[in-house]
């Protein structure tokens, strides 16, 4: 959601700040603000909406001196959670004495009780803030170190924090620390980044050092000092990222999203690579980590996730239960620790997340540890906080995802997952032949996937004809159902029109009453078991004058007679089919959002990755 910088080096900092949190835009947020530290002071500058306002602000009341001789800063890009994006709400946040500044991802859940205590002792608030509360908390306890003061802040505080901290009386340092909000350290040469996303610090130096749950690190540029918030030095590996700053960049792109739909291929070809096994006719997932006898013991496989990567799961679920014979659930991981789940030690729970810090998929893991089940991670970013606490999984190698819509994450996403299923199939009833053959369909998907994208421009002009509408109905069945939800979904964020997945078979147990003349239905009819059942649901749709969609087999000459337009998807087998399929929505999504003029990376209220409940 939010998105931290800070820097302390030879460089500008403001500069390098700003450029810091342009790089984070795509997180979702509705303001922005900076610190810097100029001649014993602490110098701020916060603004509502975007980046650049904030930018042009700084530079239309700031001297040009101070751009170039500031050296030390922290800065921020703000999601609104406690009161609405103003000026005054934004980060950073200052102490009562003014010398501290505080930038905050997060929430803490026991802010009213602090303040209230604050306020007694004379303590004022301009802000509707819990950052703010922290702020103050940290001056409180301030007595000539402020790593001391940010320790003992940090024991009273209830609740998930990402912060980075500095102090005008203390010009050399930025003190950064983490409790279920991420934070990640670049090391440079002579400087040093702080960030909550490695995307703000792939310009200055690849070599990162990512914080865990209750540490705090010292900061200077030369040197990094992490300890528990108990004081007790503790290590953390130099990581080096896996992709270089042109990876997430737009690349002569008009918007994120639509490189990213176009770098699908590509990505699902590093997804794949090197993990199937032909002759085995089965698939190589290290990263699992467990023998093939625990594999073929298992007794259940529980998928939790949110949002997209649920939908994913939900094709994992088909494929898992019709390859490997092994009872397989989703559960939307909110509601997974809550409920209080029966989970024992031959389950394996597999957490997907694209960023790896989603928090309620986090909670998951934790509650699923906790009952001893086996637990795996389905993420794209290395080194994440669920990457790290499953201690098993498996990485999509996708490539940095800017835009907030997901794409390339969820399509790797099911390719892993259905060369899982192929893993625990081949540990149990599939054969060597079915392995083998359904090897080389996975092979297949960027192929197929690169003859959708071939229709973009012809997926445009039917968009055209759609754009203009209000709501639109999304329905499919079997492994389409998901693929349907999906399809809404992206629509939904992207071009803000109301839009509905349904199972086909539900549409006459309700929605179907919300039909209207040149209401669009988008009917994914792949030739697969179940379509002609599909194609009856469309003449029902039909027959109260809805406008029909339809996702069909390249050639069903047979389905594209009771379509008023037709998407063609390459022919494969049904589990793979989710994947060209859901391109062919994401590229509809796309070109419908762009007809209405929407700002397609960066949909309102929306944020990237959500790491607080």
């Amino acid at each position: 959601m939010c998105g931290i910088v800070g820097y302390i080096g030879k460089a500008s900092a403001p500069t390098v700040l700003i450029n810091g949190l342009r790089r984070l835009e795509y997180r979702g947020y509705d303001s922005a603000g900076l610190a810097i530290l100029e001649d014993g002071s602490v110098v701020v500058s916060k603004a509502p909406g975007k980046v650049s306002s904030l930018n042009d602000k700084a530079r239309a009341d700031w001297p040009a001196e101070r751009f170039s001789k500031a050296s030390t800063g922290i800065a921020h890009t703000r999601w609104a959670t406690h009161g609405p994006p103003t000026e005054v709400n934004a980060h950073p946040h200052l102490d009562q004495s003014g010398d501290i500044a505080l930038v905050h991802n997060g929430i803490i859940e026991n802010y009213r009780s602090l303040r209230t205590r604050l306020e007694g002792k004379g303590h004022t608030f301009y802000s509707e803030t819990d950052t703010e509360v922290l702020a103050h908390l940290i001056g409180e306890r301030y007595k000539g170190d402020l790593f001391q003061a940010v320790c003992d802040a940090l024991s009273q505080v209830e609740g998930t924090f990402g912060i980075a901290v500095l102090s005008a009386k203390e010009p050399g340092k930025i003190i950064t620390a983490r409790r279920g909000s991420p934070i990640v350290i670049g090391v440079g040469e002579g400087e040093t980044i702080v960030a909550s996303d490695a995307s703000a610090i792939i310009a200055h130096t690849r070599q990162v050092i990512y914080l865990e749950d209750n540490d705090i690190a010292i900061v200077t540029a030369d040197n990094v000092d992490i300890r528990d918030l108990n004081q007790v030095p503790v290590t953390r590996e130099v990581n080096e990222l896996g992709y270089d700053a042109a990876a997430a960049e737009k690349g002569g792109f008009e918007h994120f999203m639509l490189k990213e739909i176009h770098e699908q291929p590509d990505s699902l070809r590093n997804a794949i690579r090197g993990r199937l096994d032909f002759n085995l006719g089965s698939s190589v997932l290290s990263g699992m980590g467990t023998s093939p006898r625990d594999l073929a013991e298992l007794h259940r496989v529980v998928f939790v996730g949110c949002g997209t990567s649920l939908h994913a799961g939900l094709v994992g679920e088909y494929a898992v239960e019709d390859m490997a014979d092994i009872h397989s659930e989703v559960q939307q991981a909110a509601e997974f620790r809550y409920r209080n789940p029966i989970i024992g030690s031959r389950d394996l729970v597999v957490a997907i997340s694209q960023s790896g810090e989603t928090a309620d998929t986090l909670a998951a893991v934790r509650e699923a540890n906790q009952k001893g089940a086996f637990v795996m991670g389905l993420c794209n970013v290395v080194g994440s906080t669920i990457a790290r606490e499953t201690g098993r999984g498996v990485y999509l190698h996708a490539g940095p995802e800017i835009s907030v819509a997901s794409t390339k994450a969820f399509t790797c996403q099911v390719a892993v997952m259905l060369m899982m299923a192929l893993k625990l199939g081949r540990g149990r009833r599939f054969s060597r032949e079915e392995g083998m053959k359904f090897a080389r369909e996975i092979e297949a998907i960027p192929a197929l996937v690169e003859k959708v994208i071939a229709q973009s421009d012809r997926i445009a002009a039917i968009a055209a004809r759609y754009a203009q509408n209000e709501h639109a109905f999304f329905i499919g069945r079997g492994p389409m159902y998901p693929v349907a939800l999906e399809g809404a979904l992206k629509l939904k964020e992207i071009s803000y029109i109301h839009a509905e997945g349904y199972h086909a078979a539900e549409l006459k147990h309700g929605p179907i009453a919300l039909l209207q003349e040149g209401t669009p239905v988008v009917a994914l009819a792949n030739d697969i078991p179940g379509k002609d059942k599909t194609l009856g649901n469309v003449e029902e749709c039909r027959a109260r004058g809805a406008r029909i969609l339809g996702i069909i087999t390249e050639g069903d000459h047979e389905a594209a007679e009771f379509m008023d337009d037709v998407i063609e998807v390459p022919a494969c087998h049904p589990l793979v089919s989710t994947i060209p399929t859901a391109v062919a929505l994401q590229l509809l999504a796309y070109h419908i959002a762009n007809e209405r003029g929407c700002e397609i990376d960066q949909p309102r209220n929306l944020a990237k990755s959500v790491t607080v409940e």
